[in-house]
């Protein structure tokens, strides 16, 4: 069983917000394959589902950022999970807005969602990390992730969304390498050649007109006899 956590604040108030973003991710998921519809349950919201055999619960906790280790621990005692069974959606300062990454483990970079569920699990907990930008100065944070996501960065959130629950599947099952790839799939597809690839003349056959004048052969006479067959 996986317990797949994503961060944010609840209510309309901050449905669009940068911090909530983890939200959003798996707001998709649950769209996206099918998953029971939200219910409230451990502190938060909670949304059933497989994929394979992998029972996957969603976890959006209801405390607010600064308390959603709370419920993050809660789920992990009454299914008697480990660290390693959870993975967590969050906001990241330090990616460029539609990057992400994944990580196994690590300090929480003064991210209070994260230091919240250290205290409540410790560290070993697998997260992907999803890129907003930062602001430019630790001043203009908080403005900032509290602030919805600009009409600019409607595309490629989608993108990033939608390239999340493609490669969902393969995440739960371990292999974040197949995950990063459906997410660029989306967020960075192989562009269509637009090119007219130009002719190969060494392919093309040629035509009678074209072909080479045949090499002269080559003259074997002695002296004399070339002397002889001039005044023939």
């Amino acid at each position: 069983m996986k317990l797949i956590v994503g961060l944010g604040n609840p209510g309309a108030k901050y449905a669009q917000n940068r911090h909530n973003i983890g939200f959003m991710a798996l707001d998709r998921i649950a769209e996206d394959h099918g998953f029971t519809p939200w219910r409230s349950k451990f502190q938060g919201q909670v949304s059933e589902g497989r994929f394979g055999s992998d029972k996957v619960i969603l976890l959006k906790p209801g405390t607010f950022m600064n308390l959603s280790g709370q419920a993050v621990g809660e789920a992990m005692r009454f299914h008697k999970l480990d660290p390693a069974d959870v993975i967590v959606f969050h906001d990241e300062l330090d990616l460029a807005p539609g990057k992400l990454r994944v990580k196994t483990g690590g300090g929480h970079a003064g991210h209070n969602g994260l230091r919240s569920i250290h205290g409540h699990i410790g560290p070993e907990y697998d997260r992907v990390r999803l890129g907003i930008g930062h602001p430019g100065h630790k001043d203009k944070v908080p403005s900032y992730v509290l602030h919805d996501f600009a009409k600019a960065d409607q595309d490629w959130l989608d993108d990033e969304l939608r390239g999340i629950s493609d490669g969902i599947a393969q995440l739960i099952a371990g292999d974040s390498g197949k995950f990063l790839n459906a997410v660029a799939l989306r967020t960075a597809p192989p562009r269509p050649s637009t090119g007219t690839a130009k002719p190969d003349k060494a392919k093309r056959p040629v035509r009678a007109d074209e072909q080479p004048a045949p090499m002269p052969e080559k003259d074997t006479r002695s002296a004399m006899q070339k002397l002889v067959d001039r005044f023939k």
